[in-house]
């Protein structure tokens, strides 16, 4: 029987830390964090003996100001308190399941602890990886089908904060017409879809919903292509939609340019990508984003293993322990109570059980 991690809630991921000595390293580029004690003994007792937490990134990687820049925030936040350090390293374009499992094995002998998996499309890495290297605790985003005793499955109910982007879509839209766009066409990103439709229609039966997938397989850039997200944007609004969510990773910057371009609303997927430095030019037009603390998860990863108490087994995000939110950081957001109150209510009754939102 798999151990079922209950913990109340995940810790939010926020402060910078330096990023320093970029190197190559193995498949794909790599990075290592500074910190002000040495590694293998963050707090002075000695307890901790790995080498700091390796985190290996999703396609878009870092810089995509949405799901890997939010891993990578849970990672800087880890290394400032515990003084771990760490390495991070990138995806390589039309990498397959072998460069992922030599990055892994890299990762796990240079004695990185945790080694953390940022994307569902690590799972078969991480199962064989895992195998090998017993004494060191892995970590999966997004996937919850590997089963073992150093593996910690990282997962989220999307569906939960992608409802309350419908219900904020449906009663900011003028036009009672709105827009999704998806980067992949897969499992993991039909419950941002179901989601969203269902908080929408809570709101209005009857509002036109755009729907749109970048791709079919993340190895066409679903993922990883403005230009795809910018061109679906562009679609989406000469058909009428004025406020359009993206659940597509880097894609979702192309999303956001042509609304605020277009003068529609966006919302944003992951981090809270109103508060993101490259979105700052378009910031006027993110109505809120649909949080996932992916942060808070690898930071609460490498805080249990620092305490030598390893997560293992399916750790789930959901609006009751904040594991998933609505970023509501916009003032113009602010100042359409209306809004602010349906998405508040939406909340409550999902935390208290009124509300199940659809996965399909």
């Amino acid at each position: 029987m798999r151990l079922i991690s209950r913990r109340t809630g995940f810790a939010r991921a926020a402060v910078a830390v330096a990023v320093v000595a970029l190197a190559a390293a193995g498949c794909g580029e790599s990075s290592s964090s500074s910190s002000s004690k040495k590694s293998g003994d963050s707090d002075g007792s000695g307890t901790y003996s790995g080498k700091g937490i390796g985190l290996a990134y999703d396609i878009g990687g870092k810089g995509d100001q949405s799901f890997n820049d939010a891993a990578y925030a849970g990672f800087q936040k880890a290394d400032k308190e515990f003084h771990i350090g760490g390495r991070d390293v990138e995806p390589q374009d039309g990498e397959s399941d072998a460069d992922k499992v030599q990055r892994l094995t890299q990762l796990a002998q240079a004695g990185y602890n945790p080694v953390i998996g940022v994307g569902y499309i690590y799972a078969p890495a991480v199962k064989e990886v895992a195998a090998k290297f017993p004494k060191t605790t892995f970590g999966i985003i997004d996937d919850e089908t590997v089963e073992a005793a150093n593996v910690a499955d990282m997962v989220f109910h999307e569906e939960q904060a992608s409802y309350l982007a419908g219900v904020a879509a449906a009663k900011a839209s003028k036009k009672g017409h709105i827009g999704f766009i998806g980067g992949v066409d897969i499992p993991l990103i039909h419950k941002f879809e179901a989601g969203y439709v269902q908080g929408a229609k809570s709101v209005d039966p009857n509002i036109k919903i755009e729907s749109q997938y970048l791709t079919q397989t993340p190895q066409e850039g679903g993922f990883a292509s403005p230009d795809k997200g910018k061109a679906g944007a562009s679609g989406q609004i000469d058909a009428g939609a004025d406020v359009i969510y993206h659940a597509a990773g880097l894609s979702g910057q192309g999303v956001i340019s042509e609304a605020a371009a277009r003068k529609v609303w966006a919302i944003g997927v992951d981090s809270d990508q109103y508060s993101q430095s490259s979105l700052a030019a378009y910031k006027d037009y993110i109505l809120g984003s649909a949080l996932k603390n992916v942060g808070g998860a690898v930071y609460d990863l490498a805080k249990s293993v620092h305490e030598g108490k390893p997560l293992t087994g399916v750790v789930r995000g959901s609006l009751s322990n904040d594991g998933v939110g609505f970023a509501d950081s916009n003032p113009k957001y602010q100042a359409m109570p209306e809004v602010v109150e349906a998405v508040n209510k939406a909340k409550k009754d999902i935390i208290d059980g009124k509300v199940t939102v659809n996965t399909k």
